[in-house]
């Protein structure tokens, strides 16, 4: 989500003051890991925020409509360090509803209440950023 190592770990080392701080807020409803990783996202999310990310609306990228897929793309084997990389050059707003949904498993529901969003602009940004990463690993491919 925050696109350096560096600023992850900072993060992360936040994430783990804070967990400390307020460890006996923690209510056992879930699991610790749960609890700790809720911080660690809302830590990332409100140091984006803090610095004025704004979600990048472009009108100009493709729909992703199943017949705009290309099956021959899915045929390519792509390795775990390009999609890092190719995530990496996503816009900031795409990259974070990209990690959100897809790596933590969030809901557009979710993604939309933490991002102070609505749930269309969070599934439209979700669609852009797979559109725009397929660009990105086909020329990176190519």
């Amino acid at each position: 989500m925050m696109n350096s190592r560096e600023e992850a770990e900072d993060m992360l080392q936040e994430s783990f003051t804070e967990a400390f701080m307020k460890l006996s807020t923690f209510r056992y409803e879930s699991s610790f890991g749960s609890w700790l990783k809720r911080i660690v996202i809302n830590k990332c999310i409100n140091e984006l925020k803090r610095r004025k990310a704004e979600l990048i609306l472009t009108e100009n990228i493709p729909d992703n409509s199943p017949e705009n897929n290309d099956d021959d793309f899915e045929a390519n084997k792509v390795r775990v360090n390009d999609i890092i990389s190719a995530m990496e050059q996503l816009p900031e707003g795409y990259r974070i509803i990209f990690s959100l949904y897809l790596l933590e498993g969030y809901d557009h529901t979710e993604i939309a209440q933490i991002m102070g969003i609505t749930e269309s602009t969070s599934k439209s940004q979700f669609s852009r950023a797979k559109q725009k990463l397929k660009v990105i690993l086909k020329t990176s491919m190519s």
